[in-house]
C-alpha cells in the first residue's frame, strides 16, 4: 500500500520528529563515540550531541502546542543551552537557523521545508570562525542542497526527508575524502553522523521502522598502524584542554566575544545574543578564556573543561583494545595468526607465544573472512595456522583458510583463548622440529588438555542446562555451557572449580579483564587456594571486555 503523501508539518508533529531524531541518535551515540577523532578527540561526538538534543527537547515533553514556528524555536533555545562540544554547537547553530525560517509559520510544506533547511546550515557555517569541509558542515549543507533541488518538483515531505538522508548518507562516506586525517584514521566524520543519525530518526516517524541504518555502510578503509599515526597530536604541547561556557550579561557583543576568544585559541565556536552567548573553544590554558568572560564583567554557567590530550590517549588504548591487529616478531617456517579480544591478551599470543600477527576479535567483534584474508596477506610465510580461540569466528576462520591459493593454510579450533594459549605452548615447543601437517595435529591434540571457565554478566533472565540466572547477575560457562549463577564474582568461581574437580589439575591460569584490578585478581586467586589445595595458581592482566575473568584449568 502507497504511503499518504505528508504536505506540511504542524507543531505537533515537529515535536514527534524532534524526539524521534533524539530516540535515534540516543541508540547509535556509541557508534558515533567510536568515530570521534576529528579534529581532536573532543569529548564523545556521540555524548555530547545526544546531550544538545537532549536539552534542545526537554521542554516538548509537557507541551501542547500545534504552531510549528513556536515549537522549533524552544527546540533551538534549549540546543543553545545544553549545546556540547563543537558539533553541539554546530547542531544547536542549525536549530536556531531552521526555527528562525519558521518563526511565523505554523505549519510548513515542502518550500517552506526547503528554506528553512537553507537557513540551518547558513547558521551552521556562521558558527565556525574557520569552516572546514568534510565535517558536519558538508554532511549538512549537501543535504540541503539535496532536499532545495527535489522541492522544485516534489511536494510530498516524505519524499524529502527521504531525500535528505539518502543525500546525508552519500555525503557521510566521502567525508574522509575531504580530510585526510579521517581517511587515515579510517572513519567518517563523527559530527556528521550523529546529524544523520537525528535525521535518519525523523524518517523513521514518519515512515515507519527503515532498514536504512542496516543499508548502509560509513566504514572507510582502516590500516592497524595508519589510525594510530594520524592521530598523533602535531602541537608538542598536545592536544589542550576543551573549555565551554555560558556567559550571561547585558549588551555584549557577540562579534567581539568570538574575535577574542579566537585569539585565544583554536577551534572556536561563539555564538549567542546580548544576553546570553555560548563559547567553545581549545586552548593549552583553559584558565585564560575562562578570566577572559569574568574580566569582561559576563556571569558564567555551564562551565565544562575536558582534557584532551586523556581523551587522545584513552581513545588509543580503546580503539586498540577494540579492533586493533597486533604483528609479532617474524618467524621462519609455520606461522600463526591468531584472534584475541584485547590488547593485553594479542600482546600475549604475540610477543609471549610467538604468534606471527593476532586480529582483534571475540564476542560481540567477531572478525570477517576478509580479516583473515588480510592477516594472511601481510605475512611472508607460505605455511600458516588460523587460531580463532572462539565458536564464532570458526567458521570464518576456515572460509579463509579455502580461499588462500598461494600458501598452505590450516586451522586449528581453538574455541577459547585459554585452548589457545595452551596450543601456542605447543607450538613454541614443536616449530622448529615439525611440518605443518605435525604441527597443526599437535596443537590441536593441545586443545583437549584444558578446560575453560569463564565468569560474565547475564544479559536477560534465563533458564539453561538446569541452571537459573536473573538478569544482572553473574555466571559462569564452562567450555561454553551455562554452569552456575550467583550473586558475587568468587562465588561463580569456586562452584564451577569444584563442578570441574580442580584439585585433580595442575595449574589454574585467571586471565582477568578490564574492569578488574590486579589487587582484585589477587584476592580472588588467595581465596580459592585455600579451597583447592592442588593446582598452583596464576593471574595474567588479559584485559578483555566482558568477561571479568576467563579461567583456563590444565
Amino acid at each position: 500500500m502507497a504511503q499518504t503523501k505528508l504536505l506540511s508539518v504542524d507543531g505537533y508533529l515537529l515535536k514527534q520528529l524532534a524526539l524521534a531524531g533524539l530516540n535515534w541518535l540516543d541508540t547509535n551515540q556509541e557508534r558515533v563515540n567510536q568515530s570521534n577523532v576529528f579534529p581532536v578527540p573532543d569529548g564523545d561526538t556521540g555524548t555530547n550531541m545526544y546531550l544538545t538534543m537532549r536539552k534542545a527537547c526537554e521542554p516538548l515533553i509537557s507541551m501542547d502546542e500545534s504552531h510549528a514556528g513556536k515549537v522549533c524555536k524552544l527546540i533551538a533555545a534549549g540546543a543553545l543551552l545544553g549545546a556540547r562540544g563543537n558539533s553541539g554547537v554546530i547542531l544547536s547553530q542549525w536549530w536556531r537557523g531552521f526555527a528562525e525560517a519558521l518563526e511565523n509559520h505554523a505549519q510548513f510544506d515542502a518550500a517552506i521545508f526547503a528554506a528553512a533547511c537553507e537557513n540551518a546550515v547558513e547558521r551552521a557555517y556562521k558558527a565556525v570562525v574557520k569552516p572546514v569541509e568534510g565535517t558536519i558542515l558538508t554532511v549538512t549543507r549537501q543535504a540541503m542542497e539535496a532536499v532545495v533541488e527535489k522541492a522544485r518538483t516534489e511536494a510530498d515531505l516524505n519524499r524529502l526527508i527521504d531525500v535528505k538522508v539518502d543525500a546525508a548518507y552519500n555525503s557521510l562516506k566521502h567525508t574522509p575524502d575531504l580530510l585526510p586525517v579521517l581517511k587515515d584514521a579510517g572513519v567518517v566524520d563523527s559530527g556528521g553522523q550523529g546529524w544523520t543519525y537525528i535525521i535518519e530518526g525523523m524518517l523513521k516517524q514518519v515512515k515507519g521502522e527503515s532498514l536504512r541504518a542496516s543499508a548502509w555502510d560509513t566504514s572507510s578503509p582502516k590500516d592497524s598502524k595508519a589510525w594510530q599515526e594520524a592521530l598523533v597530536p602535531e602541537d608538542e604541547e598536545g592536544y589542550g584542554y576543551d573549555v565551554q561556557f555560558l556567559m550571561r550579561g547585558k549588551a555584549m557583543d557577540v562579534d567581539a566575544v568570538r574575535a577574542a576568544i579566537d585569539a585565544l585559541g583554536w577551534s572556536t565556536l561563539v555564538v549567542g545574543d546580548e544576553n546570553l552567548i555560548k563559547v567553545h573553544v581549545h586552548v593549552h590554558d583553559p584558565g585564560v578564556p575562562i578570566s577572559y568572560a569574568i574580566q569582561l564583567g559576563a556571569s558564567l554557567d555551564d562551565v565544562v573543561v575536558e582534557n584532551m590530550q586523556a581523551q587522545y590517549q584513552d581513545y588509543v588504548v580503546e580503539r586498540a583494545g577494540r579492533e586493533g591487529a597486533v604483528a609479532g616478531e617474524p618467524v621462519k617456517g609455520v606461522a600463526v595468526v591468531t584472534v584475541a579480544p584485547s590488547a593485553g591478551l594479542r600482546t600475549l599470543f604475540t610477543r609471549d607465544l610467538g604468534a606471527a600477527y593476532a586480529i582483534g576479535g571475540g564476542q560481540t567483534m567477531n572478525p570477517s573472512t576478509e580479516d583473515f584474508l588480510l592477516a594472511l596477506k601481510q605475512l611472508p610465510n607460505n605455511e600458516v595456522i588460523l587460531l580463532p580461540n572462539n565458536p564464532n569466528i570458526l567458521l570464518a576462520a576456515k572460509q579463509a583458510s579455502g580461499l588462500v591459493s598461494d600458501k598452505q593454510v590450516n586451522v586449528v579450533s581453538s574455541r577459547t583463548v585459554p585452548q589457545g594459549v595452551a596450543a601456542m605452548i605447543e607450538y613454541g615447543n614443536e616449530r622448529q622440529s615439525l611440518g605443518l601437517p605435525e604441527l597443526t595435529d599437535v596443537m590441536g591434540k593441545a586443545l583437549k588438555n584444558v578446560i575453560t571457565c569463564e565468569i560474565t554478566i547475564a544479559t536477560r533472565s534465563v533458564s539453561l542446562e538446569g541452571v537459573s540466572a536473573v538478569e544482572g547477575q553473574y555466571i559462569g560457562l564452562i567450555d561454553d555451557k551455562l554452569s552456575v549463577a550467583g550473586d558475587t564474582v568468587s562465588g561463580v568461581a569456586e562452584a564451577m572449580l569444584h563442578k570441574i574437580d580442580t584439585d585433580k589439575h595442575d595449574l589454574v591460569t585467571l586471565y582477568y579483564g578490564d574492569t578488574v584490578t590486579e589487587a582484585d585478581a589477587q584476592a580472588l586467586v588467595d581465596e580459592l587456594s585455600t579451597q583447592f589445595s592442588k593446582p598452583e595458581f596464576q593471574i595474567v592482566n588479559g584485559g578483555q571486555p566482558l568477561y571479568p575473568y576467563i579461567i583456563g584449568v590444565e
